[in-house]
């Protein structure tokens, strides 16, 4: 096992790697934990049960938890293909992936929650579609699934006005921009330049994937919805910043890095 600390921004990281496998991971998942004490041990367990067709890795950045999330997650380190990283102050989920990025070594991403919210089995089918071409980005969607179990709750209600909103922005038929498994390949994940820290980087990829001009495929997954009183950390405010999230991405100066467009499509 490595040990290495570095600068990110204003945040202090210390990462613990685990040794490198003996050839570069296919796929690397990137998990942001916040305060996930007692759903992130059984969330991780399934994710390195996945039977994926090559090596992946497993990059775990703990926001700044306060409760018993690291030690959890210390008890995973040294397990082959998995990193931890830390953030010694909490920055927001958008900050989460963009430190894990700056560590991913696969040819492709996927960001898991750490909630236990989604089935990881469910990114098979969605690995095996980029993995092979047939599309270079891959959401999974609640709303193509069983969303019977949530949809009367006001998370489905304002789900389905953000995505509509979306889709009428960015010139979209998506059924469910706010996915968290956003598969993709890593090289794409980088031209994105992702700057939002918070929740808001969900609009933020959309929008500029759809400005970058590559198409998005969606393949139904499970979901099974927390309740606040079990952790869930969206909030009535997140709606907002979403919304500003939306307009800002789609009409400012473009920060991404555009892809040429015999690459989109080719396999890497």
């Amino acid at each position: 096992m490595t040990f290495v600390r570095e600068s990110v921004s204003r945040m202090d990281v210390e990462s613990e790697c685990a040794e490198p496998w003996d050839s570069a991971p296919e796929l690397s998942v990137l998990v942001p934990v916040f305060n996930e004490e007692r759903t992130v041990g059984r969330t991780l367990r399934r994710l390195l049960a996945v039977p994926f067709p090559g090596p992946f890795e497993v990059i775990v950045v703990d926001d700044g938890s306060t409760d018993g999330s690291a030690e959890v997650i210390q008890r995973l380190t040294g397990t082959e293909g998995v990193s931890v990283v830390r953030h010694e102050v909490n920055s927001g989920k958008g900050a989460a992936i963009q430190t894990a990025l700056r560590h991913a070594r696969g040819r492709f991403m996927v960001i898991q929650d750490a909630d236990d919210e989604l089935d990881p089995m469910d990114l098979l089918p969605m690995f095996e579609k980029v993995r092979t071409g047939v599309c270079p980005v891959c959401y999974g969607s609640r709303f193509l699934g069983d969303a019977g179990r949530f949809r009367f709750r006001p998370i489905y209600l304002a789900n389905r006005l953000l995505n509509g909103l979306c889709n009428v922005l960015n010139g979209l038929r998506l059924t469910d921009m706010n996915t968290c498994y956003k598969m993709m390949r890593t090289d794409i994940a980088r031209r994105l330049n992702l700057c939002s820290r918070g929740f808001a980087m969900e609009p933020e990829i959309t929008t500029k994937l759809a400005r970058m001009g590559i198409d998005i495929l969606e393949h139904p997954i499970r979901y099974k919805p927390r309740l606040r009183a079990e952790g869930k950390k969206i909030r009535a405010t997140d709606f907002f910043r979403y919304l500003l999230a939306m307009i800002r991405f789609r009409f400012e100066r473009p920060s991404f890095i555009p892809i040429p467009t015999q690459l989109i499509a080719g396999r890497v």
